[in-house]
């Protein structure tokens, strides 16, 4: 995050774990239905037996975290945050999330969203006695599950900023249009924030942002994006670029007196958004023309010339989906294969 990952590749992440693939398909994500088969139903007890999916908006600093991906023995979003839900919602069985992004270890995210499905009498035995609805309920109990040992107190390293239950047909993964990460740089000793350091990648030259502008505008579109992912036999590695965009932040905005790429696109592959700055700034430094990454592009394989960037630069900030009935319109067609013209 990424990834997906963590950003997300079809829907997977910056620094997704590698796991069995189908030619041309996305890669499954552990916990969720693989595609062309039909999802397992919830099972709960009792006549309240109807499952609730409820869509969480998430935020994490991913510092201390091995990526989003939950994997034994290490300390991951997915692991911290299914232990909690699970935990807060008294289920019989571990939580399990669906993510938007897997992202990378020490990747962050302001915009993460996942989901998972809830037996319907436990998401309605939420809020008790209280008058809050179960999602702001689920909010506040997370919050004092995911903030406790945390130092400053309370402030924990994941924090649910929403949860309600989610419109027919919502995939937090599938139905997602887009995600759009910011990867941000201070080039110069002035803009060095030490308060900023865990978000912020501190370069030792100055960047030439016109340059890296120019490089960028050539990769945008739907391409396969082999040469800027980490590979993995029978995954799909083409994508659309809709954003890659360079500038040197001035005075009076957020982030002011950085160096700022925003990168969007349908969903993102292996490592390719941090390979994508690493390019960038192989020209931002003058040791490639601007063509360079075009032609990296175009020659359809990882080449070592490409470097991928620090992971704590990178964040995802945000992930659309479709409203009304063409959130399963957009989930069916991401699950299909994909192919270039």
């Amino acid at each position: 995050m990424g990834q997906d990952d963590a950003e997300s590749g079809g829907m997977t992440g910056e620094g997704q774990p590698a796991g069995p693939t189908v030619p041309g398909r996305r890669e499954p994500v552990p916990g969720e239905p693989v595609p062309g088969e039909p999802v397992p139903a919830v099972r709960v007890q009792g006549p309240a037996g109807a499952a609730v999916r409820v869509r969480l908006d998430l935020a994490y600093d991913g510092t201390d975290f091995a990526g989003w991906a939950r994997q034994p023995g290490l300390r991951t979003v997915q692991g911290v945050l299914e232990d909690a839900l699970t935990t807060v919602l008294r289920l019989p069985a571990p939580a399990r999330l669906t993510v938007a992004g897997r992202t990378d270890a020490g990747v962050h995210a302001r915009g993460q969203i996942a989901h998972l499905d809830v037996p319907r009498d436990a998401w309605a035995a939420l809020p008790g006695r209280s008058d809050r609805t179960p999602g702001e309920s689920l909010v506040t109990r997370l919050a004092g599950v995911l903030g406790r040992g945390a130092v400053p107190r309370g402030s924990g390293d994941v924090v649910v900023h929403r949860a309600a239950e989610a419109p027919p047909g919502f995939d937090a993964r599938f139905a997602a249009l887009w995600r759009r990460y910011s990867y941000r740089i201070a080039d110069d000793v002035a803009a060095r924030d030490p308060l900023r350091r865990r978000d912020v990648v501190w370069h030792g030259r100055r960047l030439d942002v016109s340059a890296m502008g120019v490089a960028a505008r050539l990769l945008l579109g739907e391409h396969d994006f082999a040469a800027y992912c980490k590979p993995r036999e029978g995954a799909t590695t083409i994508r659309t670029l809709l954003d890659l965009d360079w500038r040197r932040v001035p005075a009076g905005e957020p982030d002011a007196g950085l160096v700022v790429a925003t990168v969007r696109a349908d969903a993102f592959c292996h490592s390719m958004v941090r390979a994508l700055v690493g390019a960038s700034l192989a020209v931002g430094e003058g040791r490639r023309p601007s063509a360079w990454p075009a032609e990296v592009l175009a020659s359809g394989g990882r080449q070592p010339s490409v470097t991928v960037a620090p992971a704590h630069g990178l964040t995802l900030e945000e992930v659309a989906y479709p409203t009304g009935d063409g959130l399963a319109e957009r989930a069916a067609r991401a699950r299909a294969v994909r192919t270039l013209p």
